[in-house]
């Protein structure tokens, strides 16, 4: 282990060196940004919400070797909200839930690469003193070393088809225990379980969050609503080397007009459009994909507006729908859905 371990270091030493003779790339800076999501490291008995540590340190191999700029969440917001261009291929790293793997893993190797990330804690398992999750004294110690600490609600329920008083609550109960633990209340929300509504985003924005996040695939970007930003999930199924290169290097794909705007659905399968921003071309080359249902039939109505008609209802639970093309540089523009239907 001890040798493994010197010979990451070294990997990391020797790729911020090469990074000084990186080529600038051609591509346009934007405010925009990929922002990624973890949950467990090295916890392999979990694999659906964990990453393999070969994985991370791939990865993380990866971001210190490949040009990138990892920089502070509270940054890459900041610059969205602004409309400030960030550096091409900016990354923004967040962790939901406050394993310890988190703290036993992944802190370590993050602070040796020098990458910033975000912790979103949901606050009553660490209350608890809950088997596998942080205690307050390590999140302190994080927050302390510079590590964002972002609010993940009280007890991470299924909150966007609850009633609005109990969510108030839940943001309420878990705001004054960071106040009392952290002195203060984070600015970043992530929605539990990436899941959002259009009364739980108002419920957010109200509260005085300046962003939120849910677990929809596609790239941030200062066009796009604020309190529904994407992250880039992954697990071992989504961890392998030639993905994260794929999604780490994303461009956006600007829309407008969303339909439908709530993605907690009454009708169902939904009526999906959207209007492209002007400047992507080549939109004959878009493909949408819809969970559990493959390529959706798509249909374009004037020079950019696209509806996409599914080919049967979602089921219970939460869906998505991917929409990607062929961008400059061999890489691709994402812009990515989430949508619930209520269980019966």
């Amino acid at each position: 282990m001890v040798n493994r371990a010197k010979r990451y270091l070294f990997n990391l030493a020797f790729g911020v060196l090469a990074m000084a003779f990186l080529p600038a790339s051609p591509v346009e800076a934007a405010a925009s940004a990929v922002i990624i999501m973890y949950h467990r490291f090295g916890e392999e008995s979990l694999p659906s919400t964990n990453i393999r540590i070969d994985q991370f340190e791939a990865q993380l191999a990866e971001l210190v070797t490949g040009g990138y700029s990892v920089l502070p969440l509270p940054d890459i917001i900041a610059a969205l909200r602004a409309g400030t261009a960030l550096p091409d291929k900016t990354i923004g790293i967040t962790v939901d839930d406050a394993y310890s793997s988190a703290y036993e893993q992944a802190w370590p190797r993050l602070k040796a690469a020098g990458f910033p990330f975000t912790l979103f804690v949901s606050t009553d398992p660490v209350d608890a003193g809950s088997v596998g999750i942080m205690s307050w004294d390590q999140i302190r110690e994080l927050a302390d070393d510079g590590v964002t600490i972002g609010h993940h609600s009280a007890n991470h329920a299924h909150m966007a088809g609850r009633d609005g008083a109990l969510n108030a609550a839940d943001i309420a109960k878990a705001s004054e225990r960071f106040r009392a633990e952290l002195g203060r209340t984070p600015e970043l929300f992530a929605y539990p379980y990436g899941e959002y509504s259009l009364d739980f985003q108002g419920l957010i924005a109200e509260a005085g969050f300046t962003a939120a996040f849910g677990q929809q695939s596609g790239v941030a970007h200062d066009t796009e609503n604020i309190f529904v930003l994407p992250r880039f999930s992954l697990n071992e199924s989504y961890g392998e080397i030639e993905r994260f290169r794929l999604i780490s290097r994303t461009l956006p794909l600007p829309v407008s007009d969303v339909t439908p705007r709530d993605s907690l659905l009454g009708p169902n399968p939904p009526l999906i459009g959207f209007t492209v921003a002007e400047g992507v071309e080549n939109l004959d080359r878009l493909n949408c994909f819809a969970s559990g249902q493959g390529a959706a039939d798509i249909e374009r109505l004037g020079a950019r507006r696209i509806e996409v008609r599914l080919k049967a209802p979602f089921p219970p639970g939460r869906s998505r729908l991917n929409c990607t093309m062929p961008g400059p540089e061999n890489r691709f523009r994402w812009f990515g859905m989430q949508f619930i239907v209520p269980q019966p």
